[in-house]
């Protein structure tokens, strides 16, 4: 994997085309990001490796919440892991952690050794995790070979300070990904107040209107706060600003 690299964080084909064409080196692919993503289909990963020649790591995620789980659902992502496999999936993005917040090395090692020669990314369940140094030196010793992180904070530049300990503490044996809340007008900050020349981005700028000419007033499908009218898609523009950015940090 080459530095700088920027990842378009993408749940529908629409947004996997705008991120590729807009520049992006790599994919994570999720569904549902309004609930922080899930695992998506396997029917839409097959669309996007085909339309998007760039790799294409899967969210192992199955279902919103905390990052504790249980016998059953360590065995549905454990099979999801082989499907993206055999799909033809670059690497998977996973995390597990324990009741007293430390990641769940166990559950960790099962799951990567489903995923074989697959690149495995942790996810920002380690932003969850109770000492994030201790956090980084367990997925150094699992082999992951990337980090999700907005540095324990809200979002990235907020999480600067970690994330500039963190990416020092790595010292090359994982790379620190920057993500939440990554814009083309931050990541030169983030860059310089941390040294981390890896993002992660949705390369958003705002809500796309549905097509519905007819709309129900008073019925909500999900959560209350999200309109069934608005989709939030990756804007191809947006994203090669990202991505102009993040690569002339070289």
């Amino acid at each position: 994997m080459s530095i700088p690299l920027i990842e378009g964080c993408v749940d529908c084909l629409p947004s996997a085309v705008a991120a590729w064409r807009g520049g992006a080196d790599r994919l994570e692919l999720c569904a549902n990001l309004s609930i922080g993503g899930t695992t998506p289909s396997r029917a839409l990963l097959r669309q996007v490796r085909e339309m998007c020649d760039i790799p294409v790591n899967v969210l192992i995620r199955p279902r919103f919440g905390d990052f504790l789980y249980d016998e059953a659902e360590l065995g549905q992502m454990a099979e999801e892991i082989a499907a993206c496999r055999d799909l033809g999936a670059n690497g998977v993005v996973i995390g597990v952690l324990t009741p007293e917040g430390e990641l769940d090395v166990p559950a960790m090692a099962r799951l990567m050794g489903e995923a074989g020669d697959l690149e495995v990314t942790l996810h920002r369940a380690f932003d969850m995790t109770r000492d994030p140094l201790e956090a980084l030196e367990a997925a150094i010793g699992l082999g992951c070979k990337t980090i999700l992180t907005s540095g324990q904070a809200q979002n990235a530049l907020a999480g600067a300070d970690v994330l500039a300990e963190l990416h020092r503490a790595a010292a090359g044996r994982v790379h620190i990904m920057a993500g939440s809340g990554v814009r083309t007008d931050n990541i030169r900050a983030i860059y310089e107040k941390t040294g981390v020349r890896t993002f992660h981005t949705t390369g958003r700028r705002g809500p796309v209107d549905s097509g519905m000419v007819y709309r129900k007033a008073g019925v909500a499908m999900g959560l209350p706060s999200l309109s069934e009218y608005e989709l939030w898609r990756t804007d191809e523009e947006e994203f090669a600003a990202c991505a102009r950015t993040v690569h002339a940090l070289a």
